[in-house]
């Protein structure tokens, strides 16, 4: 079996890797009698885009999100390394998640909405069956109403990430760029997101998940078990 089909999520190796061992760099090991700023920025830099290579290479798929990891990884080392205006920072901070929403939304205007290649999609549910089951009980208009719902909550979802990326790194990271102490501000800056943004975030996801899911067993009438991709 090639790798690219037994690639599975290890959601807290990437915390470890993209988050807890950088912070600890970034907030200890950055002053001049260790590493210094530029060697600690380097130093912590190096595990998420070094695991973000690895992934991207070993399983041989692109990945839009693991993409848009490594620019954000690029971009924080650029902005810390050639000591840009913190400004530039915070900008960053909210691109990302602002990026991806307004990709949601153009999505909207095409035949294939991103919500359908997030979860209505073949890999993860039997979408033919659905797709019959809601011919059947003339549902399929208020069922692509619905699906254009959920698509705006994906998209609010990530409105929300933006805005709170960018007002908790104009909170937390106030020293110049290029020091031990915007190094130790970055470090707390990505433990803090990580609750203070990514949860809600994911919260809202799920919400919004659950809301289709609904929709789906409302239209149709199938329970979950009925629904999905087959497996086996």
């Amino acid at each position: 079996m090639s790798s690219t089909s037994t690639h599975k999520p290890r959601p807290m190796v990437d915390l470890l890797v993209s988050i807890v061992i950088p912070a600890f760099i970034l907030m200890k090991l950055s002053g001049d009698d260790q590493l210094g700023a530029s060697g600690g920025l380097m130093l912590a830099l190096s595990f998420p885009l070094g695991w973000g290579i690895f992934e991207l290479i070993k399983y041989r798929k692109f990945n839009f999100i693991a993409l848009l990891g490594l620019a954000n990884v690029m971009l924080t080392g650029g902005i810390g390394l050639l000591e840009l205006d913190l400004k530039w920072l915070a900008i960053k901070e909210a691109a990302i998640p602002a990026a991806i929403g307004i990709a949601v939304l153009i999505s909207t205007f095409t035949s294939k909405p991103l919500i359908k290649a997030l979860v209505f999609n073949p890999a993860v549910m039997d979408v033919d069956k659905i797709m019959k089951r809601l011919q059947e009980n003339n549902c399929v208009a208020a069922f692509e109403k619905r699906l254009m719902k959920a698509t705006y909550l994906v998209a609010g979802s990530f409105a929300f990430s933006a805005t709170m990326n960018y007002i908790l790194a104009k909170w937390i990271v106030t020293s110049p760029t290029g020091t031990p102490e915007f190094n130790e501000q970055l470090g707390q800056l990505s433990l803090y997101s990580y609750p203070m943004i990514a949860v809600p975030s994911m919260v809202m996801m799920m919400g919004t998940f659950y809301y289709l899911w609904r929709t789906i067993r409302d239209l149709t009438g199938l329970k979950l078990e009925e629904v999905l991709a087959n497996q086996g």
